[in-house]
């Protein structure tokens, strides 16, 4: 159990239950609490790892559904879908199956993993995985950046059903859909820019420096024409100037580091994962 710099009894309870207590001292996101569950899991060499919301949206008495199809090494991420049965469809509120439709799908054209419920945290993972995905974000993001890490390493990722009770959610949930909605959007953002910054921040710098280049085409001729010196152009100029040089060479920088790391020789412990 991650206490993620709660202010009432929950390590206390957990650990006098009998559960591993790992804290933060103060509130740090859902990422960062799966970030130090997976080091302890890692720690403690476990083979499956299953992760659920503290909300109580999960019923545990699925796990052993999450877990059957790693044990016949069928999957090495499984993940409860709300999606995977058209009973479960049904029971989601209307706003929720726009959003979570819209990013998976946004997710589905990004990572190329056909996954119908890419927010779900009820999830079960094998070794393999527990030891390739690395958690970054502290967010809501840490959904998206799995399954996108998971795509990069060849993992297989199934779906199977599971039942989610939203009135926990509604009553216990700290973030609206909106600002949850946005952080997953900036997730899709930071990993489109990673994976092709050439196409994501080059193209509009390039586009940028066309426009800078207009005005001050525009400038330089009437000044030609008039003597007269037109600051309102020569800011816009600069501006656009300023804003595409900085796309094109944030987009160079990176492309330069991809092509390092992807270069870059592995370690004898890689090569053997």
């Amino acid at each position: 159990v991650c206490d993620d710099g709660s202010t009432d009894l929950t390590g206390e309870i957990a650990s006098a239950l009998g559960a591993i207590v790992v804290r933060h001292d103060k509130n740090m996101g859902v990422g960062a609490a799966l970030r130090t569950l997976f080091d302890r899991a890692r720690e403690l060499g476990a083979g499956i790892v299953v992760t659920l919301d503290a909300d109580g949206q999960h019923d545990p008495s699925y796990i052993p559904d999450l877990i059957e199809p790693i044990l016949r090494q069928e999957a090495d991420i499984v993940i409860g879908s709300r999606f995977a049965s058209q009973e479960g469809a049904r029971e989601v509120p209307l706003y929720r199956k726009i959003g979570i439709k819209t990013i998976s799908g946004l997710a589905k054209r990004v990572s190329k993993l056909n996954v119908r419920d890419t927010q779900s945290g009820f999830r079960a993972y094998n070794r393999r995985a527990l030891e390739v995905i690395q958690v970054t974000r502290d967010d809501f993001g840490w959904s998206l950046e799995t399954l996108d890490q998971a795509a990069s390493h060849g993992l297989k990722v199934i779906e199977v059903p599971v039942p989610i009770r939203y009135k926990c959610v509604e009553e216990t949930s700290t973030k609206n859909p909106l600002s949850h909605g946005l952080e997953l959007i900036r997730t899709l953002l930071d990993l489109v820019t990673w994976k092709r910054p050439l196409a994501f921040l080059g193209i509009p710098g390039v586009a940028l420096l066309g426009v800078a280049a207009f005005f001050m085409v525009n400038m330089l001729s009437l000044f030609n024409r008039t003597r007269y010196f037109s600051l309102p152009m020569t800011l816009l100029a600069t501006a656009f100037g300023l804003a595409g040089m900085t796309m094109l060479s944030t987009a160079v920088m990176l492309y330069a580091i991809q092509k390092a790391l992807l270069s870059r020789k592995p370690s004898s412990r890689e090569a053997a994962a």
